[in-house]
């Protein structure tokens, strides 16, 4: 574990190397541990696989504080906070327009598209982080036979609410962009609403799994608590 500054206001818990469940697990606990005792002190809380940022007002803290803070909480880890996940249903329409890498993916695991979109959608994913756009959410627990590298070269254009996929992580796009992730499918959840509260549709942490739909009418998101 390091602690570093970022900087004269903001500062960096850096707590693995991996990309494993545990460390972000440890990851979300000083996220909420930081964001608890900093208060309104801390103008942004960044969790990332396997890191936590913290930006801060100098008008109201200092950086030793915040590292102090920040050692704190990575010392106290997952045992002193609760987290309670939500679970999320995530509708989706598979390949054709939908998911234009779809067949090329599961040809190249040796499955049918049947059966991908099958285990696909048998798996349970947890999100890690969101980055990238606005609410775009960093998806751990891709069966491994079903990953893939990205394009080598991104398109120009993919259509808000596309899911793709990246080496062993899944996303949404929230939004029209470029980007180069295998696209295998499209829901019609809106992922980030700046008019909503939260504007984010996920949270780290949550849980997710996909459901398929015969059209993008119907492919919405639910959202229970576990």
């Amino acid at each position: 574990m390091k602690i570093e500054p970022v900087g004269d206001a903001a500062a960096i818990a850096i707590l693995g190397e991996s990309v494993d469940l545990a460390t972000v697990r440890r990851v979300w606990a000083v996220a909420a541990l930081a964001r608890e005792r900093l208060g309104a002190s801390a103008l942004d809380v960044v969790p990332a696989y396997a890191s936590v940022l913290v930006r801060f007002d100098p008008a109201t803290t200092n950086l030793a504080h915040v590292m102090a803070c920040l050692r704190g909480a990575a010392h106290d880890g997952v045992d002193a906070v609760t987290l309670a996940p939500r679970r999320i249903v995530v509708g989706a329409c598979f390949g054709g327009d939908h998911g234009v890498d779809l067949e090329e993916l599961a040809s190249g695991a040796g499955l049918t598209p049947a059966r991908f979109i099958e285990r696909f959608c048998t798996a349970e994913y947890r999100v890690a982080f969101l980055g990238f756009l606005a609410g775009f959410p960093y998806l751990m627990g891709l069966p491994l036979e079903l990953a893939a590298a990205r394009r080598p070269a991104p398109r120009d254009r993919v259509p808000a609410g596309s899911v793709a996929i990246a080496g062993t992580q899944c996303g949404i796009y929230p939004r029209v962009s470029p980007g180069g992730w295998r696209l295998i499918a499209q829901t019609n959840a809106v992922v980030f609403d700046l008019a909503r509260e939260p504007a984010a549709l996920f949270a780290p942490g949550d849980k997710v799994r996909f459901e398929p739909c015969k059209s993008l009418d119907t492919a919405v998101a639910e959202v229970m608590w576990s």
